[in-house]
């Protein structure tokens, strides 16, 4: 009797742990990843089309060169293993033609955790950058709501509007 309660607490055990490593849900870290990204909203700043920026946190940077758009996306990606620790985070675009920033802005934030939904995960932290409020870690509803509007165009097939009729 001892030996089939055994049996049967082997058995249940095992069926439990593979339903768990056959689950059709992402596992490991897939979907989530380390690093800070910045949404720069540029109404009220001149035309910054060919502007290099540059986004730096945890002595590491990203560099580029900003395309015609209202509201632009930046990422600098992190190592897997970076910590959650407050840290000072950098954006600075300069125009193109200059040497001297038009943007200098840094902010000292916290890395919040992403989880994967099994056990893993990552360090982010998304903030924004407009003319009135600076870098900020609050996203500012008209940045919220610039970015939807961009996203919406890129859906959108060329030389189609997004509007109704």
């Amino acid at each position: 009797m001892i030996r089939l309660r055994v049996l049967v607490g082997v058995s249940a055990l095992l069926a439990a742990v593979s339903a768990c490593t056959t689950s059709s849900q992402p596992c490991a870290g897939v979907g989530v990843t380390s690093g800070v990204g910045v949404m720069f909203l540029r109404e009220g700043y001149g035309d910054l089309a060919g502007a290099s920026y540059e986004l730096c946190a945890r002595g590491t940077c990203a560099k580029g060169e900003l395309r015609q758009e209202d509201i632009t996306r930046v990422n600098l990606g992190l190592p897997d293993d970076v910590d959650p620790d407050g840290g000072s985070v950098r954006f600075r675009v300069t125009p193109k033609g200059s040497t001297r920033p038009e943007i200098d802005a840094s902010t000292d934030v916290k890395l919040t955790r992403q989880s994967d939904g099994c056990g893993g995960g990552a360090y982010s932290r998304g903030l924004a950058f407009t003319k009135k409020a600076g870098l900020t870690t609050k996203i500012p509803p008209n940045v919220t709501a610039a970015w939807r509007r961009h996203l919406k165009e890129l859906a959108a097939p060329s030389g189609a509007t997004t509007e109704s009729p």
